[in-house]
């Protein structure tokens, strides 16, 4: 077993925090990982983890070891991925995170024509609403929609995405159709995300307004809050492609239309050393094909 192979097994098992996940993982036994730590440890005179029965503890020498292995270990992974880019078929594990409305509504059904254009790819995809450590978590790309935080991760834009104001029309008929953003203080209004009272953001003569808004029910999921609209419990704010098939079939009817929202950008991020990566591009340039005019018009 080599230096590099150690190297590997011990930041998988730092990254899965035990041995068994770790083992898991590499497809190793648990005795085989936990025997090439202890080997690794003897053979630089250091003690890398804290072993006990109820958990794994990074020593201070562990955690400086670890830094430098990921490094060591990403810089391995692109001189590979540079001499498998030179045969111009993309092959290998792509690991994705994506939005979880968006990738149940538009992406999921569109990855089957990406394998069979593909087939040496294979796809691991993690839903989920939170912005994942693409470095840490050892994700290749991940989907992302709304403002970027400044960050070392190279972005491309993939396409516009348009937020729409929306109620049902039994709602509208009870409590009225608001015409102008400040009426919404007088709306029960479902926000998205953590806090029940929230903040929405209107375009009002050129300018950006911002509305305070609050009412019965808040939700980190954006079909949740439309179904729960559908019902009839209040307006929401919601991408055009959580919401275009009920205001296709009038489900759901489109207020403050010349007060819209400011809109969202979708991007594709991945970390600078996936840039060379011809498994990246591949799946970056689909999505653009895909979705390079507004999400809504494509479903």
């Amino acid at each position: 077993m080599n230096q590099l192979e150690d190297m590997r097994i011990f930041a998988e098992t730092v990254d899965a925090q035990s041995f068994t996940a770790a083992a898991d993982r590499l497809g190793l036994s648990k005795q085989f990982v936990s025997k090439r730590i202890a080997a690794l440890e003897k053979r630089l005179g250091a003690r890398l983890l804290e072993r006990s029965t109820r958990q794994l503890r990074v020593t201070d020498l562990g955690l400086a070891y670890h830094e430098r292995a990921l490094r060591i270990l990403q810089e391995v992974d692109s001189a590979e991925q540079m001499i498998t880019n030179q045969t111009a078929t993309p092959r290998g594990v792509l690991r994705l995170s994506a939005p979880m409305t968006f990738g149940t509504l538009h992406l999921g059904p569109l990855i089957p024509a990406f394998m069979q254009r593909h087939p040496d790819v294979s796809l691991e995809l993690d839903l989920n609403d939170r912005a994942v450590d693409l470095i840490g978590d050892g994700y290749d790309m991940a989907v992302r929609i709304g403002t970027l935080a400044d960050s070392s991760l190279i972005a491309r834009r993939i396409t516009s995405v348009q937020l729409i104001t929306c109620a049902s029309p039994d709602y509208l008929r009870e409590h009225g159709t608001p015409i102008a953003p400040e009426q919404l203080a007088a709306h029960a209004c479902l926000t998205y995300g953590q806090t029940r009272h929230g903040e929405w953001a209107f375009r009002v003569g050129g300018r950006i307004r911002k509305i305070s808004v609050n009412g019965p029910m808040r939700s980190n999921n954006g079909e949740m809050l439309r179904d729960a609209a559908m019902a009839g419990l209040g307006i929401i704010v919601m991408p055009d492609f959580i919401v275009a098939a009920p205001l296709a079939d009038g489900r759901l009817v489109e207020v403050l239309e010349t007060f819209r929202c400011e809109g969202l950008t979708m991007y594709a991020v991945y970390p600078q050393h996936r840039e060379s990566s011809l498994l990246v591009r591949a799946f970056s340039d689909f999505l653009v094909e895909r979705f390079g005019e507004p999400v809504a018009r494509s479903s």
